[in-house]
């Protein structure tokens, strides 16, 4: 993921991926591009006769996405939250109390 967030292309071929981890097969990378895929984290689509990977969202959707899971996953959601909220700098935690607030004032949807 790192690579395509990171890449000067917004789209990158499978072989450009590849090359960012010549410790690894290109098959190995291509299957992890696959899973990527089916995972909903990249889109796929055919070039001529090369396949382009783009990243569907943003690196902070991604993070934001893989921290919800966690304490979603948990027995004990609002511990894992507590714990996460003791591990921001408070600069960080200015961000927080920041976005909770705006979130608290805009309007909630008429299906919830």
């Amino acid at each position: 993921m790192d690579v395509l967030w990171e890449g000067p292309e917004r789209e990158l071929i499978g072989r450009a991926v590849a090359d960012a981890f010549p410790e690894h097969a290109y098959t190995t990378v291509a299957t992890v591009l696959d899973r990527l895929v089916h995972k909903g984290l990249l889109h796929r689509r055919m070039d001529g006769r090369s396949i382009k990977f783009a990243v569907i969202g943003t690196r902070g959707a991604h993070t934001a996405a893989l921290m919800h899971d966690d304490p979603v996953a948990s027995h004990d959601p609002g511990s894992a939250l507590v714990s996460f909220s003791q591990t921001l700098s408070p600069s960080e935690a200015a961000i927080l109390r920041r976005a909770l607030k705006e979130r608290e004032a805009r309007p909630v949807p008429s299906d919830q």
